[in-house]
Order: C-alpha cells, then structure tokens, then sequence
C-alpha cells in the first residue's frame, strides 16, 4: 500500500459510517479525499478547517485512507467575515480544483491566505488575489494589460470579457465591460484606484462562472443570509 506523508489543511468533512469522516484534503499534491477512522476521537478534533495538518495517506485508488494525523503548527482562527471567507476559499478549491492534480504554488498561497484572514488583513485584496492565482495556475488564466489581439490596454478605453481568451476591446459603455484604468490596477495589484476592487470581484465573478458549472456558491449564498438585515 502507498502511504505518503504531505501537509495538509481540511477543505471539507461529513460523517462517514458509524464513526468515521469523509475528509476532503488540500495538499501540495492535490485535492485528495479520505476515510479518517475514529473521527469523533483526537483525530477528528484536529481534522477541521485552517489547521496546518501533517497527514499520511494510504491506498492507491482515489479514496484513500488516514494513516496519521499531526498538527503541524498553529490553527488559523478566523471568525466573523474572515471565517465566511475561507469557507469561500475552500469551497472554490473543491469545485475547481481536479482531484489529485498537483498544484503545490496554489496549496502554498492557500496557506498564507489563510493566515493572512486570522491575521485580519483586508478581505477584498486577499480573496480577488486567490481567485486570480487559481485561475492563472488551473489554465484559465489571461492577461490584464493586453487584449485579445496582443494590444496594450488603454486606461480610458472599454473592455468585456471573453471568457476563456481574454479583454475585447469595445467602443461604447455597456453592462459588464471594464474600464481600463480599472484593469491596469489590477494587473498591478494597485487597490487605490477608484473602482478597481468592485471592478476586479466583477471580473472575477465572470471569469469563474463557466467553470463552477451553473450551480451557486454556497458559501456566497450563506455569507449573503447572515448578511441580512434582521427587523424586530
């Protein structure tokens, strides 16, 4: 039997059996999933989201087995908006990402997104910059300073989004498009424009769209309920 030990954080768990948790992993190798045995024992204390965990793996079909189960530093503590946010990243990784693709850039800014939320830093920033690195490593990636045909962006001209190829430009305001003053700060990560972090969730928003198949994110849809205002 294959018995691999990796860092690891849990993306998401449910119970399993009698006593036992379907656990799915994000490692440097991958998405994996696995049975953990005695998930109501220490294990599965440990087993929880934003855990720096040390995990051995074993079996060779894509449900695999805990072996062992380690903390492996200090547990990411998020709460409030921090905490709905990484329930956002982690969702985004179980619809995107393929099982048991290796993608150690995306586990290793997983992990200091994750510290960055407990450490309270700015939530936009953070979440539009996962969102991007996602997307650029899976190869759905495109540029925000060139359009389609290679030209550089202009700050005041127009452009939409063609999924899956990049900016077109277009000669005349109309919903959806960008402007590209807009799109310059975000190829620079300059959140001081006006506009460029409302423009840049937009941009985000398209570009996942076709590849989280038509089904709603639940953690945007759980963010937007407890969001709510509550009348007496």
């Amino acid at each position: 039997m294959l018995a691999l030990s990796q860092p690891a954080y849990v993306l998401h768990s449910r119970a399993y059996r009698e006593s036992s948790a379907l656990v799915d992993f994000l490692t440097p190798q991958g998405r994996l999933r696995a049975v953990l045995r005695g998930a109501r024992g220490k294990a599965g204390t440990l087993a929880r989201p934003f855990v720096p965990l040390d995990v051995e793996f074993r079996g060779r079909g894509e449900l695999k087995t805990v072996g062992r189960l380690e903390a492996a530093g200090i547990p990411n503590l998020l709460s409030g908006d921090a905490l709905f946010s990484g329930i956002y990243l982690n969702e985004l990784l179980i619809r995107l990402l393929p099982a048991e693709d290796p993608h150690p850039a995306i586990f290793d800014h997983y992990a200091m997104s994750v510290l960055a939320l407990a450490q309270g830093r700015a939530l936009e920033p953070l979440l539009r910059a996962f969102e991007w690195r996602l997307l650029d490593e899976l190869g759905y990636g495109f540029a925000l300073d060139l359009d389609l045909n290679g030209q550089p962006v202009v700050a005041g001209g127009l452009y939409r989004l063609q999924t899956d190829s990049g900016l077109v430009p277009v000669g005349q305001l109309q919903p959806g498009v960008f402007q590209g003053a807009e799109l310059l700060a975000m190829a620079e990560a300059d959140w001081s424009v006006p506009g460029a972090l409302a423009a840049a969730k937009r941009l985000m928003r398209q570009a996942m769209a076709p590849h989280l198949g038509g089904r709603p994110l639940v953690s945007r849809e759980l963010f937007m309920t407890f969001k709510e205002p509550t009348h007496d």
